[in-house]
């Protein structure tokens, strides 16, 4: 390891973090909410740490490892949830508290402890919005996408910080292009978001707020109701459409924009898997709701968004879903565990996984039933290997281990089960909202729980394996 070049990288990276905070200046300026001196303080504190990391390790090559870009990545989201943490203390808020926060918006997990979101000053409500949407698709990549000071380290904090497929491949033959045209369409997917909720009758301030935390998959929004607030269907089915298009994996979306290839969204395997999946929750939900109770229009309506919005992980409501039976509600949640296509900004499990865990345990079956048989683990058109199968089981191994770890560390609170297992499962996969007493926010739950459901946040976000491997002596031993 290089303790020297990851300071130095480490710096730059906080540096870049801290321009940030000149958005909601602006904001701040524009409204005049009395917030602006919080934002100036933390844009001044937090500069000079990255400053001052720099004049300590100028004049140092960045040529990093692997291992150097895991410590990296941990790292640099720990302090990022530091820094983004400090707004949200300085408006009154506790330490754990405006740490939970900061992490859930970075994450994109959207669970929040904030029970009154209208009383906020403009300025602290566009931060939340902004910290969703630079985590979405990650500031490592942004970084590597407009610093070239990043140089061949760029290339292992690229690896470890794109999540599930997309961690394996490249786009265009240099890493520095690939990050510019992912950018480039999360750009794109933004602003066209946001003209769309405003011609629907969102304020320009909404509009941009909810742009962002729609295309981050982040969930947080600007009025307590959601986007129920708005009680318009239009804004509704703007939302659905781009909280699919941000689950979709962004190689589709590459293809189809600068390949002009749009037919490999109808042949994609995954994406195939992952409406179907949305699909059957849907009508399972429906069925669910026609047994329980009259079923109206209205409220499939409803249903139809919060499928979307769960098994995307985003987290977006617009009804109260707690007079809804516990059967349709848990269903819900079991969709966010399967997760958005990889190569998203989403959360879960992932798709792919699911699917090639589904196929493989098929394929064993075949073989109790015709042990003489020849058979393979086809994704479409694609051999799946048994050592990538053997990957995947063990990736759902460890994460079904770590489940059950926080969730036991939550339950030793008091919290009863129903809360405890939806809060963890909320938060393990960057979803939000769950159920129980954490429906609505988690600003009753004890600090000791907050602080285990932030670390289950970057336990999710990081796809549990790049933050535990750090963990293990065996990284560590030379």
């Amino acid at each position: 390891m290089n303790p020297k070049s990851i300071v130095n990288l480490f710096s730059i990276l906080v540096l870049f973090f801290s321009f940030s905070y000149v958005f909601p200046i602006i904001v701040s300026i524009i409204f005049e909410d009395g917030a602006l001196d919080i934002f100036i303080k933390t844009l001044v504190g937090v500069s000079s740490l990255g400053m001052l990391g720099l004049l300590l390790t100028r004049n140092i090559e960045n040529d990093l490892s692997q291992k150097d870009g895991f410590v990296i990545i941990v790292m640099f989201w720990i302090v990022l949830s530091i820094a983004g943490s400090v707004p949200f203390y300085m408006s009154g808020m506790s330490m754990i508290d405006s740490f939970f926060e900061s992490m859930s918006g970075i994450t994109t997990t959207g669970a929040s402890v904030i029970s009154n979101i209208d009383v906020l000053p403009e300025s602290l409500l566009f931060y939340r919005q902004l910290l969703q949407w630079m985590g979405g698709m990650g500031l490592i990549v942004l970084a590597i996408a407009v610093m070239p000071l990043l140089g061949i380290g760029g290339g292992q904090i690229y690896k470890t910080e794109i999540p599930g497929a997309m961690g394996e491949q490249k786009l265009t033959p240099r890493i520095k292009e690939t990050a510019q045209a992912l950018w480039s369409i999360y750009l794109g997917l933004t602003v066209i978001c946001a003209l769309l909720y405003y011609i629907s009758g969102m304020s320009v301030f909404d509009a941009m707020s909810h742009s962002m935390s729609t295309v981050a998959i982040g969930g947080f929004s600007t009025h307590n109701e959601s986007i129920g607030f708005f009680n318009s269907f239009s804004i509704e089915l703007i939302c659905m459409v781009f909280m699919l298009l941000s689950a979709f994996s962004f190689t589709l979306h590459y293809f189809a924009l600068y390949k002009r290839k749009p037919l490999k969204y109808l042949y994609d395997p995954e994406l195939r898997f992952f409406v179907g999946i949305i699909i059957l929750i849907f009508a399972l939900a429906v069925i669910i709701s026609v047994v329980s109770n009259n079923i109206t229009a209205n409220e499939i309506k409803n249903i139809a968004f919060h499928t979307v919005s769960m098994v995307t992980t985003t987290g977006f409501t617009v009804s109260n879903s707690s007079d809804w039976p516990f059967s349709l509600s848990f269903l819900l949640l079991v969709g966010a565990f399967i997760g958005a296509c990889s190569g998203s900004v989403g959360g879960g499990i992932k798709s792919w996984r699911v699917m090639i865990m589904i196929n493989h345990a098929y394929l064993n079956i075949m073989k109790i039933i015709h042990p003489n048989s020849i058979v393979s683990l086809k994704i479409g058109t694609r051999s799946v290997d048994d050592q990538a199968a053997t990957s995947v089981w063990g990736f759902f191994s460890i994460y079904v281990i770590s489940f059950m770890v926080l969730l036991l560390a939550i339950l030793v609170t008091g919290l009863d089960l129903e809360s405890a297992f939806s809060a963890v499962g909320a938060c393990l996969n960057n979803l939000g909202p769950g159920l129980g007493i954490v429906s609505e926010n988690y600003s009753s739950i004890s600090s000791y729980s907050k602080g285990i459901l932030a670390f289950a946040m970057l336990l999710g976000r990081l796809e549990i394996f790049t933050l535990l491997v750090i963990l293990t002596p065996m990284f560590w031993a030379k």
